[in-house]
Protein backbone atom coordinates (compact mmCIF):
# COMPACT_ATOMS: atom_id res chain seq x y z
CA UNK A 1 0.00 0.00 0.00
CA UNK A 2 2.91 2.36 1.02
CA UNK A 3 4.37 2.49 -2.99
CA UNK A 4 0.44 2.49 -4.49
CA UNK A 5 0.22 5.50 -6.32
CA UNK A 6 -3.17 7.27 -5.82
CA UNK A 7 -2.68 10.35 -8.77
CA UNK A 8 0.15 11.67 -10.66
CA UNK A 9 -0.82 15.08 -11.31
CA UNK A 10 1.32 17.42 -14.17
CA UNK A 11 0.84 20.83 -13.09
CA UNK A 12 1.37 23.23 -16.09
CA UNK A 13 1.70 26.94 -15.29
CA UNK A 14 -0.05 29.80 -17.17
CA UNK A 15 1.95 31.29 -19.64
CA UNK A 16 3.11 35.13 -19.02
CA UNK A 17 1.41 38.21 -19.69
CA UNK A 18 1.89 41.83 -19.42
CA UNK A 19 2.49 41.69 -15.69
CA UNK A 20 4.76 38.75 -16.14
CA UNK A 21 7.95 40.68 -16.69
CA UNK A 22 8.07 43.01 -13.78
CA UNK A 23 6.35 40.44 -11.03
CA UNK A 24 3.47 42.18 -10.00
CA UNK A 25 0.99 40.85 -7.44
CA UNK A 26 -2.19 39.84 -8.99
CA UNK A 27 -5.40 38.47 -7.68
CA UNK A 28 -7.45 39.39 -10.38
CA UNK A 29 -9.51 36.34 -12.66
CA UNK A 30 -10.15 39.04 -15.54
CA UNK A 31 -7.24 40.76 -16.13
CA UNK A 32 -4.53 40.68 -17.76
CA UNK A 33 -4.60 37.62 -20.34
CA UNK A 34 -1.48 36.07 -21.86
CA UNK A 35 0.44 38.10 -23.49
CA UNK A 36 2.29 37.08 -27.09
CA UNK A 37 4.93 35.84 -25.15
CA UNK A 38 2.68 33.57 -23.12
CA UNK A 39 0.90 31.98 -26.05
CA UNK A 40 4.53 31.07 -27.11
CA UNK A 41 5.19 29.63 -24.13
CA UNK A 42 2.20 27.03 -23.75
CA UNK A 43 2.48 26.54 -27.52
CA UNK A 44 6.20 25.07 -26.59
CA UNK A 45 4.42 23.43 -23.62
CA UNK A 46 2.07 21.54 -25.68
CA UNK A 47 4.38 20.27 -28.16
CA UNK A 48 6.32 18.67 -24.70
CA UNK A 49 2.93 17.01 -24.32
CA UNK A 50 2.73 15.88 -27.83
CA UNK A 51 6.28 14.45 -28.24
CA UNK A 52 6.57 12.80 -24.19
CA UNK A 53 3.02 11.26 -24.92
CA UNK A 54 1.67 12.38 -21.59
CA UNK A 55 -1.30 10.65 -20.59
CA UNK A 56 -3.78 12.10 -18.81
CA UNK A 57 -7.94 11.51 -17.38
CA UNK A 58 -8.86 15.19 -17.22
CA UNK A 59 -7.55 18.68 -17.24
CA UNK A 60 -8.73 21.41 -14.64
CA UNK A 61 -7.90 24.96 -14.81
CA UNK A 62 -7.76 28.24 -12.36
CA UNK A 63 -10.78 30.73 -13.35
CA UNK A 64 -8.43 33.55 -13.85
CA UNK A 65 -8.85 34.17 -18.03
CA UNK A 66 -4.90 33.82 -18.31
CA UNK A 67 -5.00 29.93 -17.14
CA UNK A 68 -8.18 29.31 -18.94
CA UNK A 69 -6.28 30.31 -22.33
CA UNK A 70 -3.40 28.19 -21.19
CA UNK A 71 -5.86 25.12 -20.41
CA UNK A 72 -7.76 25.64 -23.98
CA UNK A 73 -4.31 25.36 -25.99
CA UNK A 74 -3.23 22.07 -23.64
CA UNK A 75 -6.62 20.67 -24.19
CA UNK A 76 -6.93 20.61 -27.75
CA UNK A 77 -3.39 18.64 -27.85
CA UNK A 78 -5.25 16.16 -25.61
CA UNK A 79 -9.11 16.91 -27.83
CA UNK A 80 -10.88 17.09 -24.65
CA UNK A 81 -12.73 19.75 -22.69
CA UNK A 82 -10.95 20.97 -19.06
CA UNK A 83 -13.02 21.56 -15.95
CA UNK A 84 -12.35 24.88 -13.99
CA UNK A 85 -11.99 24.63 -10.34
CA UNK A 86 -12.62 28.13 -8.45
CA UNK A 87 -10.38 27.28 -5.59
CA UNK A 88 -7.48 26.85 -7.82
CA UNK A 89 -7.32 30.78 -8.08
CA UNK A 90 -4.29 32.91 -6.92
CA UNK A 91 -3.25 33.90 -3.27
CA UNK A 92 -5.74 37.09 -2.38
CA UNK A 93 -3.01 39.54 -2.10
CA UNK A 94 -5.80 42.42 -1.12
CA UNK A 95 -4.38 45.64 -1.19
CA UNK A 96 -0.84 44.68 -3.39
CA UNK A 97 -2.64 43.90 -6.44
CA UNK A 98 -0.85 45.35 -9.33
CA UNK A 99 2.03 46.56 -7.31
CA UNK A 100 5.47 44.86 -8.19
CA UNK A 101 7.20 43.30 -5.38
CA UNK A 102 9.86 46.75 -5.66
CA UNK A 103 6.97 49.15 -5.15
CA UNK A 104 6.24 47.06 -2.11
CA UNK A 105 9.41 47.20 -0.48
CA UNK A 106 9.84 50.55 -0.83
CA UNK A 107 6.65 51.90 0.27
CA UNK A 108 5.72 49.33 3.16
CA UNK A 109 8.88 47.52 4.02
CA UNK A 110 7.62 46.22 7.25
CA UNK A 111 4.92 44.28 5.78
CA UNK A 112 7.37 42.87 3.29
CA UNK A 113 9.14 41.58 5.84
CA UNK A 114 6.27 40.38 7.41
CA UNK A 115 4.82 38.59 4.28
CA UNK A 116 8.07 36.88 3.36
CA UNK A 117 8.70 35.65 7.53
CA UNK A 118 5.24 35.53 8.90
CA UNK A 119 3.27 32.80 6.71
CA UNK A 120 0.22 33.42 9.63
CA UNK A 121 -0.06 36.99 9.27
CA UNK A 122 -2.42 38.18 6.15
CA UNK A 123 -0.23 40.92 4.94
CA UNK A 124 -1.59 43.59 3.69
CA UNK A 125 -5.11 42.82 6.13
CA UNK A 126 -6.99 42.26 3.52
CA UNK A 127 -4.82 39.66 1.87
CA UNK A 128 -5.23 35.97 2.07
CA UNK A 129 -2.32 34.65 4.11
CA UNK A 130 0.20 32.29 2.91
CA UNK A 131 -0.61 29.56 5.25
CA UNK A 132 -4.22 30.39 4.89
CA UNK A 133 -3.72 29.83 1.19
CA UNK A 134 -1.66 26.63 1.42
CA UNK A 135 -4.31 25.53 3.57
CA UNK A 136 -6.54 25.83 0.48
CA UNK A 137 -4.93 24.79 -2.15
CA UNK A 138 -4.03 21.44 0.15
CA UNK A 139 -7.78 20.96 0.45
CA UNK A 140 -8.84 21.78 -3.15
CA UNK A 141 -5.66 19.20 -4.24
CA UNK A 142 -7.19 16.59 -1.75
CA UNK A 143 -10.81 16.80 -3.30
CA UNK A 144 -9.62 16.29 -7.09
CA UNK A 145 -7.10 13.36 -5.95
CA UNK A 146 -9.81 11.76 -4.13
CA UNK A 147 -11.56 11.73 -7.34
CA UNK A 148 -9.25 11.15 -9.64
CA UNK A 149 -7.62 7.72 -7.62
CA UNK A 150 -5.65 5.68 -10.34
CA UNK A 151 -5.67 8.90 -13.10
CA UNK A 152 -3.07 10.70 -14.05
CA UNK A 153 -4.63 14.64 -14.71
CA UNK A 154 -3.37 18.33 -15.56
CA UNK A 155 -4.06 21.18 -13.69
CA UNK A 156 -3.22 24.38 -15.15
CA UNK A 157 -2.72 27.19 -12.98
CA UNK A 158 -0.73 29.62 -11.15
CA UNK A 159 2.72 30.42 -10.03
CA UNK A 160 2.15 30.56 -6.17
CA UNK A 161 -0.58 27.29 -6.32
CA UNK A 162 2.21 25.57 -8.11
CA UNK A 163 4.45 26.24 -5.43
CA UNK A 164 1.80 25.92 -2.86
CA UNK A 165 1.40 22.13 -4.26
CA UNK A 166 5.08 21.86 -3.85
CA UNK A 167 5.61 23.16 0.00
CA UNK A 168 3.28 20.48 0.90
CA UNK A 169 4.29 17.46 -1.28
CA UNK A 170 7.89 18.17 0.38
CA UNK A 171 6.49 18.79 3.92
CA UNK A 172 8.70 21.80 3.79
CA UNK A 173 7.50 25.45 5.80
CA UNK A 174 4.94 27.76 4.63
CA UNK A 175 7.42 30.56 4.97
CA UNK A 176 9.60 29.08 2.35
CA UNK A 177 6.68 29.47 -0.55
CA UNK A 178 8.86 32.87 -1.54
CA UNK A 179 11.93 30.61 -1.97
CA UNK A 180 10.34 28.07 -4.83
CA UNK A 181 11.06 29.34 -8.57
CA UNK A 182 8.37 28.67 -10.59
CA UNK A 183 8.65 30.00 -14.46
CA UNK A 184 5.21 31.08 -16.67
CA UNK A 185 4.71 28.19 -19.17
CA UNK A 186 6.57 25.54 -17.01
CA UNK A 187 5.72 22.07 -16.06
CA UNK A 188 6.10 19.93 -13.10
CA UNK A 189 5.17 16.90 -12.03
CA UNK A 190 4.12 14.99 -8.48
CA UNK A 191 3.09 12.24 -7.82
CA UNK A 192 0.83 11.12 -5.26
CA UNK A 193 1.44 7.89 -3.04
CA UNK A 194 -0.56 6.79 -0.06
CA UNK A 195 1.82 8.03 2.70
CA UNK A 196 3.92 10.18 0.63
CA UNK A 197 4.39 12.32 -2.39
CA UNK A 198 6.94 12.52 -4.88
CA UNK A 199 8.11 15.73 -6.94
CA UNK A 200 8.92 14.23 -10.36
CA UNK A 201 10.66 17.53 -11.53
CA UNK A 202 9.88 21.11 -11.34
CA UNK A 203 9.49 24.30 -13.54
CA UNK A 204 10.72 22.64 -16.91
CA UNK A 205 10.23 25.02 -19.39
CA UNK A 206 10.38 23.65 -23.12
CA UNK A 207 13.39 25.22 -25.18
Amino acid sequence: MYFNRRCKITFICNGATIYSEDDRFTDSENYPPLSENGQQEIEKICEFIRKRGIKNSKIYSSPAVRSRQSAEMVAKVYKQDFQVIEDLHPRKCGSFNGLTFEQIYEKYPDDMERLLNSPETAVPDDAESISAFITRVGDTLNRIIEENIGNRIVIVTHKDVIKAAICLALNIPHSSLSKIYIKSGSASQISYFEKWSSLVYCDYTPI
